[in-house]
């Protein structure tokens, strides 16, 4: 009967916790930048990400080819939940062209 009671009263906490960072969960980008962004859609927190309560910084080095798309992106360190959001998020930003292939980095703080 005890355990029953420890489930349910851990399932409200979890839940209430959850309920919190889903409220307060943000993201902010910090860019090395040599060429501008000119489209970009922000790494959001997963589920996972969120019921863990998870924060902290993810870099991610891209390669941008001349017309601005990324060509590839690989992940320097991070979390390995909040690493795959950055990763599918900035493989469909834009840059503006520039004469030749270029590579920077990237530095996403996740804090809840």
């Amino acid at each position: 009967m005890r355990l029953m009671w420890g489930k349910r009263f851990i399932s409200a906490v979890a839940a209430g916790l959850f309920a919190v960072s889903v409220a307060a969960a943000q993201q902010t980008v910090v860019e090395e930048t040599k060429r501008k962004i000119k489209s970009r859609n922000n790494p959001q927190f997963s589920e996972l990400a969120k019921r863990m309560g998870l924060s902290g910084k993810v870099r991610i080095e891209i390669v941008i080819t001349p017309d601005g798309h990324v060509k590839s992106s690989r992940a320097i360190g991070g979390h390995p939940v909040l690493v795959q959001s950055c990763l599918e998020s900035v493989k469909d930003w834009k840059f503006e062209p520039a004469s030749e292939e270029t590579t920077q980095m990237l530095e996403f703080d996740f804090k809840q």
